[in-house]
């Protein structure tokens, strides 16, 4: 877990950054991805700083993740086809640059994108 204060996400969570915001509830947050790599590109983020990865969380509250992934599809049936890619980046040689677990929903015409 990163110790070296609030990770991004937590300031939106708490607003001290603005963000454009597609669900909330008690538990996650979604919001768009400031840098789109696909049409849509939404992140699901637990509101738990707990969790660094994936994996943490798998491990700490598996149904926390199933909210998060559910909440994924729920949102890519809403707002795309429903057809989507759902990545998780764990560990900085795999592109995470935040440490505050959180999900990538990709949906539309993504031949024309890549994920970085």
């Amino acid at each position: 877990m990163n110790t070296t204060g609030p990770s991004i996400f937590t300031k939106i969570i708490d607003r001290e950054i603005p963000a454009d915001i597609v669900f909330e509830n008690e538990r996650l947050i979604a919001i768009r991805d400031i840098n789109p790599q696909a049409p849509l590109h939404l992140l699901v983020v637990p509101k738990t700083p707990a969790f660094a990865n994936v994996t943490e969380l798998a491990i700490g509250d598996p149904g926390l993740l199933a909210e998060v992934v559910a909440t994924a599809h729920n949102l890519a049936t809403l707002h795309a086809s429903g057809e989507y890619r759902l990545v998780f980046n764990s560990g900085e040689s795999a592109g995470q640059t935040v440490f505050h677990v959180h999900a990538h929903v990709l949906a539309g015409n993504l031949q024309d994108h890549t994920l970085a």
